[in-house]
């Protein structure tokens, strides 16, 4: 595991949420459609807000690492990183031949894209329909963590 690439990969997503919800990108939209005040920001607890954040965003690189970086199934079928000292001389083999493949910011960011899409999008898209958001509203929100999760597969799957 790489806990830099993680820890960089969650402060990847602060960039993203500044531009993609700024007022002059989608903020004025998500906004409305959230049915947020424009005044409730400066009440909020922002310390408290972006610290939990920062820790959801570690989770999810924490799980990204497992979604883009192919070389954990392999080690997983051995029974983890404790057992590569007592594996069979073919795990080492491959690993040899296949360590390094596939460890692209290209590869990760496919994988990251393919995360959002396929899990974040039907994650928000059925809360919203349940608490009667808009299209616009699941698209903006799916969007971001889409974006994020491509940046953030592209920084893990590539930092070896």
């Amino acid at each position: 595991m790489n806990f830099i690439a993680i820890l960089v990969a969650a402060v990847s997503t602060f960039p993203v949420g500044f531009i993609w919800y700024n007022p002059k990108v989608f903020g004025t939209i998500w906004m409305r459609e959230a049915g947020v005040d424009p005044e409730a920001p400066k009440k909020a607890n922002m310390l408290k807000i972006f610290g939990l954040t920062f820790i959801f965003a570690f989770m999810m690189g924490f799980i990204l690492q497992f979604l883009t970086v192919h070389q954990f199934g392999a080690s997983g079928m051995i029974g983890g990183p404790n057992f590569v000292e007592s594996a069979k001389p073919s795990y080492a083999a491959f690993m040899t031949d296949y360590g390094h493949a596939f460890r692209t910011f290209k590869h990760g960011a496919l994988h990251g894209f393919m995360t959002g899409l396929f899990l974040a999008l039907p994650i928000i898209g059925t809360n919203s329909q349940f608490e009667g958001k808009s299209w616009k509203y699941i698209l903006i929100n799916a969007g971001y963590f889409t974006v994020c999760f491509t940046i953030m597969g592209g920084i893990i799957c590539a930092w070896e």
